[in-house]
Order: C-alpha cells, then structure tokens, then sequence
C-alpha cells in the first residue's frame, strides 16, 4: 500500500514524499514548472542556462563548496531542464537529508549570476550544443521535434541556439528566474528513508521565503507535421517518424503504451522481429511515446543503412498500417505484462520514486498511485487499441532522417502508403 503524503506551505510551495523505511538513503530534489516551453523564441535557452549557473555559486556557497558539500557525505546532485520541468536533485544516505534540502534551497534561491561565471557557463553551454550537434541521434529528434510542433516553443531544442545562448544577457536570466521561480510553481520531494513530518519541517525552514505565486502560463502546442532530411556524411541514416499523441493521464495514453510496447518496445515487439530479425534492415530500431500535459506525440526511431533505406521504410509502413487488424490477446498480454513490471521494478528506486511524485504533482495536481497505473494499464483492451491506432497514423507524419537518405520516399508517398 502506497503512503504518498502531500503537504502545502503557506506560499504554495508542495511538498511531497514517498516514504521507503527499509533503505539506507534518500533521493529529494526541487521540480520547477519552467523548461523550455515557457521561453519566447529570442531566449530560447534560459531555462537551460540558468539550471547550469544555479551551480555556479551562491552567498554562502562557492561553486566547488556546492558539488563539494554534498559529495564530501558521499552523495551526489544534479540537474536537469526538460521541455515541461527544470529539477534539482540529490541523493544521499538517510542521515544526511537536512544537508541536501539546505543545498538545493540554496541553489535554487541565492545564486548569484556572477557576470565572470556567466560568460564561462555560455562557454560551456555552447560545447553542450556542439557537442549534440555532433551526434546525429540528438540532431534528429530535434528535428523531428521541430516539424512535429513547428514555429512554437514546443518545438525548439532545450539547450537552444548557439547565437543566442552565446549572448544571453544576466537580466535575461535572473528575469526568467524570478518571473517563474514561485511558490506555486515549486515542489520539494523526496523518496527513501524520511518521514513526510520531517521533510515538512525541513521545506518550512528552507523555503517560505520563496514569494508565493501561481504557475505562469504557456503556449498551448499544435501538433502540425512535416519532414526535415539533413544529409550527412555518415555510415547510417538516422531516422524518426512520428504522429500527433495525447496528454499524459488520458485513457487514450495508456493505451498507446500499451500499443507502443507491442510495436517497438523489445526483442519481442513487432518492429524488432519483422524489421531487423527477419529482413536484417536495422541494428536498432523502437517506439517512443512522448506526452505533454497537453499533447504528445508517438513515433518510431531507428538506424538503417544507406542502401537499406528504400526497403525499410515500405516494410515499417506495412507493419504500421496492418497493426490494428492483426492484434493478438498473446501478444497485448505481453505488452501489458512489459509495462507493469517495469513500473513495479522502477518503484524499487529512491530516484524514480521521487521524480514521480515531484513531476506528477507538479503537472497533473496528483500522484497517481502505482495500483491506479497498473488498473488502467489492465483495462486496454483489444478494441481501444485498435481505436487508437487508427486515429494516431490517421494524422499527419511528422518525418526527420539525418545521414545519407537520397532515396527515401517523400514524405507525400509515405502518407499514402499508410493511407492505403
């Protein structure tokens, strides 16, 4: 039985835990609602940047006493920006949790954006993004991202442009700091060997000078669809096709994982035993499902030769548009079956157990427990399936390769072969 406890502090700020009595350590980190989907397009990049200079120091910490005061207990923090979230995490063993809350109260409340520590960070940054731009299977999914939800923040890559990140000015960042860093906005969680009472206590000592404040709103996502085909020089063609999604936590959701375990979820899925065990066309190749807390996406991602290319891309239509008539009960089992003990064996970690709670509580108000997951995942049944295949390859494909693709298919002939 689950003990997910909730409290909120008098300025909005939630706190959350999940107490696990039998382990030795503690996960507890910060979930802010302000990733990339908050930025307008000439700072796309800030929330980014600012997560790395919120480690460049503070009024009681330089940047090395941070990193150092939690990994001189044998912990370890970090960080990262997501599309929806910015989070601030640590881990730690039991004793040693007042210690990581006062870091990343810290962190998250008194860097300083020191101007020198500024101009080396957009250094930094910037080798970030070169570095993902030398790796063709960051660059293809976002450009798959960016026909899949062109001209909006959705849309554009998390680390940002390099012109831009290059000039980020400091107001920039502390304006982006303070307009979406509020009570309302925040959650402390944490999951392990910690009581609810004591993380309460500590979020209270640490955090009600956070101003109190709602969430700032964003731009709702379109989905449009599209292709964008980089040719490289490489060995491979890295290629993504997807279609519009659903929000995370509708039925619809639940049942395209179960669809997209079935399709491209392991050795056992479709994909993996018709595309690279029978006709040899791929090393790699799987789904993905992609939910927003208003939209989504599902596609498929795989790594095919040059010469290959022309033969794969009829085969995967073919397993695509035969999916929904051809459902098996052996094979949905499997699928649930893949999702559930996945879930279960997640739950097993401090880690998983606290992102949960910070990110569900922070975009959907609730934690949804483990036994409510496992319920909706069992009631998929083949008809919902089936509904939802229908509708998600009905809409427009959003296609991106990066590599040799001369003789790919148009995106137009490949929209008619699923559609025939």
């Amino acid at each position: 039985m689950e003990t997910v406890q909730i409290t909120t502090l008098a300025n909005g700020v939630r706190v959350v835990t999940d107490p696990m009595p039998t382990v030795e350590s503690v996960s507890v980190g910060v979930w802010v609602r302000a990733g990339a989907r908050f930025e307008p397009v000439e700072t796309n990049g800030v929330a980014h940047l600012l997560e790395h200079m919120m480690f460049k120091g503070t009024a009681r910490r330089t940047a090395p006493e941070i990193a150092e005061s939690i990994e001189n207990v044998g912990g370890h923090i970090n960080a990262y920006t997501a599309r929806e979230v910015t989070a601030y995490y640590a881990k730690v063993l039991k004793d040693d949790v007042s210690l990581a809350v006062d870091v990343i109260a810290d962190i998250v409340q008194n860097s300083l954006f020191d101007e020198d520590e500024l101009s080396r960070e957009r250094s930094v940054v910037l080798q970030e993004i070169g570095q993902a731009h030398d790796t063709p299977d960051d660059v293809v999914f976002d450009n798959f991202q960016a026909v899949a939800f062109p001209d909006q923040p959705m849309g554009r890559p998390v680390l940002g442009l390099a012109d831009v990140v290059g000039q980020m000015p400091r107001d920039v960042i502390a304006g982006f700091h303070g307009k979406h860093y509020r009570g309302g906005a925040l959650v402390l969680a944490a999951a392990g060997n910690i009581s609810h009472e004591a993380l309460v206590a500590l979020g209270e000592a640490h955090f009600s000078d956070i101003p109190a404040g709602d969430p700032e709103s964003f731009t709702a996502s379109h989905y449009g669809g599209g292709e964008h085909c980089e040719t490289r020089d490489l060995e491979q063609v890295h290629f993504v096709m997807g279609f519009e999604g659903v929000p995370v936590g509708t039925d619809d959701y639940y049942a395209l994982s179960v669809l997209s375990s079935l399709l491209g979820g392991g050795m056992s899925s479709r994909l993996f035993q018709e595309i690279r065990e029978r006709r040899g066309l791929v090393y790699s190749i799987d789904t993905f499902l992609s939910g927003f807390s208003d939209g989504g996406v599902f596609g498929v991602y795989a790594g095919t030769g040059p010469d290959l290319i022309e033969e794969f891309v009829p085969a995967l239509c073919g397993e695509i548009t035969r999916l929904a008539d051809s459902l098996s009960e052996a094979e949905i089992v499997r699928a649930r079956t893949q999702l559930k003990s996945g879930l279960l064996m997640g739950m097993e970690s401090t880690g998983a157990r606290s992102e949960r709670a910070g990110q569900q509580l922070l975009l959907y108000n609730r934690v949804v427990s483990v036994p409510e997951l496992v319920e909706k995942i069992d009631r998929v049944t083949p008809e919902m399936l089936a509904d939802v295949a229908r509708k998600t390859f009905a809409s427009k494909p959003s296609l991106a390769t990066v590599g040799p693709a001369s003789n790919i298919a148009t995106l137009a002939a490949i929209q008619n072969r699923l559609a025939a």
